[in-house]
């Protein structure tokens, strides 16, 4: 690697907006913001969005997409759609 072509690294403290949880990292991002942690330091405090404390693939819970009704507004609209006879599902 070429020296002094990457950022340096250092302790940062993000916290997940949605649920309130931080955690201590190191991180090249900055912030004016700071944070007393409980070793006693103050470290630069980013608020995110999401975070795995948060985010529905790693918690567990799904979204439930309301699809009901809309193959049968496209059947309406367009039309039902048949098979040719002698064809087999997924095949041209």
């Amino acid at each position: 690697m070429k020296s002094g072509i990457h950022p340096e690294y250092h302790p940062v403290v993000f916290e997940d907006v949605s649920t309130g949880k931080r955690f201590l990292t190191r991180s090249t991002a900055t912030s004016t913001r700071t944070v007393e942690w409980s070793d006693g330091n103050s470290y630069p405090l980013i608020t995110v969005d999401v975070t795995a404390d948060s985010h529905p693939f790693w918690t567990g819970a799904h979204r439930v997409l309301d699809t009901q009704g809309r193959v049968e507004k496209f059947e309406r609209k367009y039309g039902r759609r048949t098979p040719r006879p002698g064809s087999v599902r997924g095949e041209n």
